[in-house]
């Protein structure tokens, strides 16, 4: 079983991807309580639906397209992601995960084409009063796990607030061995963080420059601008 938030298809927004249409499975759980998360209904209070893999596979195949974002939440809590992912692809399906990189699952890393690695920076981190303060700081950062999930074709996407999280990115990035400007930094993507077109338009505007500078791509939020802030797009 595998507790689904939502699924529906549209046009992925985000990264290498961006412009291509696909199915959604957004799982519901996660082990993160981002301040900004901009999917509370997957965190904060998360709600959704149990349901089998057969029958999330059924749903899937009856779009009738070839690319599927496997997306939360976190997607690597779910028990059945292996089974579900094993499936997809035996049917031909194009997977792209996304995930924080903070777990594994037990039964190891699932089949995926392209691994969308978000680490989380220190500004994610919620306050002390909503009791997750500690929680979240311990485990946002778990440098083996992305390594690990490096193994399969990957970006890495940081979701940027202020100049000093760009600073706290390109530490952390030298950490991974990911030099500006190298052969790896053309799949670091730096997004902008923001639920309004005018609020990415302006922060994009600093962004961009500095992506330019240091090898990395701007990461536009597409979606924003194509459908607004609106769930199932």
């Amino acid at each position: 079983m595998v507790q689904i938030a939502e699924l529906y298809s549209s046009l992925q927004g985000e990264g290498r991807l961006a412009g291509t249409p696909s199915v959604f499975v957004r799982t519901s759980g996660c082990n993160l309580r981002c301040t900004w998360c901009d999917t509370p209904f997957t965190s904060w209070k998360p709600t959704g639906t149990n349901r089998t893999v057969g029958d999330l596979v059924e749903e899937i195949l009856s779009h009738r397209l070839k690319h599927v974002v496997i997306t939360g939440g976190e997607p690597l809590l779910a028990s059945d992601i292996n089974v579900l992912c094993n499936i997809l692809q035996h049917e031909g399906q194009h997977i792209t995960i996304e995930t924080a990189a903070t777990v594994i699952p037990d039964k190891g890393l699932p089949t995926a084409n392209l691994m969308s690695l978000s680490p989380k920076l220190r500004s994610s981190t919620p306050n002390s009063e909503t009791g997750w303060e500690q929680r979240h700081e311990k485990r946002r950062r778990r440098d083996d796990i992305i390594q690990l999930l490096r193994a399969t074709p990957n970006q890495i996407k940081f979701v940027i607030d202020s100049p000093s999280d760009l600073d706290e990115a390109v530490s952390w990035l030298a950490d991974l061995d990911i030099q500006p400007q190298s052969r790896e930094a053309r799949h670091v993507y730096l997004m902008p963080q923001g639920v309004t077109q005018s609020r990415l338009q302006k922060e994009a505007l600093w962004l961009d420059s500095a992506c330019k500078n240091l090898g990395f791509q701007l990461c536009q939020r597409h979606h924003i601008t194509w459908f607004g802030n609106t769930r199932g797009t």
